[in-house]
């Protein structure tokens, strides 16, 4: 049988309590409205500030500091709406002032006025941020976390048969979580789909469009016939000129080896030929997405068969300044001519730092192999 706990407050004394006016109003006024979190840290923090103040004016400067005040800002800069802010900084001024004309202007200091200066200007400008995304406290961040695993969680190969391997390296510029460059892929029974779409720009600057779309892509992968031309209808509606994007699609038949490529305006694919040992260009292409209202692509096709191998990419790993493209494939196939032969799973990832080795971009690259 269980038992409930006893109450904080006796029922007697809470009786009381109720029936005094001052505590009841003070009750209702930090409980009230969808902004009442804040709105009480705001008192909690204004009264630290003027405590804060006084202790340091009348006890000592110390054990009271009035560098607790820096302290006091930031944690409005990050928790509290710009109105807020305003509020606590005239708090902060309140408490500054009291100590300056206690203990004369030397007993606040021109390093400490510079300072809380500084983390000023940095606290709103971080309320005035988050204003605009209308997010309290560190959620914006979390946000873009979220936005980001879910990209790369969206990046991943599907689970493939035994009898096939896949390997899938992404290195954004400027060691950013975010980039210009993403994958799309789904299975459907014995049939994969998938798409490498490379974003003009690169790091954060394209990461946000490449969010955007990826979502797009992604929902269009497996749902229509005509892959690249339905991304290329979505993109010759959208309003206003956002820079190109360029993707290659190839849909591979699991059973037979069989596949297809279709590109629009994307460096092309190279296939592994176990038989010859050599890396032959495929001849899909096709105009850049989003240029011209109807999107005609050359695809090319094949098989793969044991041994055999595709590799997609994007043009941060042969685009280099000052070289011709050309020159960069020429590169690559050498590069890979010397890694890969010694396992496709570790020489994907050998073959992409030895390719961006010396410049700052986005690259992607999907190896598909059949051991």
């Amino acid at each position: 049988m269980s038992t409930r706990p006893a109450p904080l407050i006796p029922p007697r004394v809470r009786a009381v309590l109720v029936r005094v006016p001052f505590l009841v109003a003070a009750v209702r006024f930090f409980r009230r409205g969808p902004l009442a979190r804040e709105r009480n840290l705001l008192v909690a923090l204004i009264t630290l500030a003027l405590v804060v103040g006084f202790l340091a004016a009348k006890v000592s400067t110390e054990f009271f500091s009035p560098s607790l005040l820096i302290l006091v800002t930031l944690i409005g800069g990050l928790q509290l709406r710009l109105r807020s802010l305003v509020k606590l900084l005239v708090g902060v001024g309140v408490a500054l002032g009291y100590i300056a004309i206690t203990l004369g202007v030397g007993g606040v200091g021109l390093g400490l006025m510079v300072t809380i200066g500084f983390t000023t200007v940095l606290a709103v400008l971080m309320a005035r941020t988050r204003g605009k995304l209308g997010v309290q406290g560190l959620r914006g961040d979390a946000m873009l976390l979220e936005l980001r695993d879910r990209l790369r969680s969206q990046g991943e190969l599907p689970a493939l048969p035994k009898d096939w391997g896949g390997k899938v390296v992404l290195k954004q510029a400027g060691g950013s979580s975010f980039g210009g460059d993403f994958l799309v892929s789904m299975r459907d029974g014995n049939s994969v789909e998938i798409a490498l779409v490379d974003v003009s720009g690169k790091g954060v600057d394209a990461g946000t469009r490449a969010l955007l779309l990826s979502g797009t892509f992604g929902g269009l992968l497996g749902s229509v016939e005509d892959f690249l031309p339905a991304c290329n209808a979505y993109l010759h509606r959208q309003r206003g000129d956002e820079g190109f994007v360029t993707a290659v699609h190839v849909r591979l038949d699991l059973d037979t080896g069989d596949y297809t490529i279709t590109s629009a305006g994307h460096p092309p694919v190279v296939k592994f030929d176990a038989g010859t040992g050599n890396w032959q260009v495929a001849s899909a292409k096709g105009v850049v997405l989003g240029v011209v209202p109807d999107l005609h692509c050359e695809p090319d096709s094949g098989t793969l068969r044991k041994g055999d191998a595709l590799l997609l990419y994007t043009d941060g790993l042969i685009e280099q300044p000052g070289r011709d493209i050309d020159a960069g494939l020429d590169r690559l196939l050498g590069e890979a001519e010397r890694l890969l032969p010694s396992g496709f799973r570790d020489g994907a990832k050998a073959l992409v730092n030895a390719m961006s080795s010396g410049h700052n971009d986005d690259c992607a690259l999907v190896l598909i192999w059949r051991p």
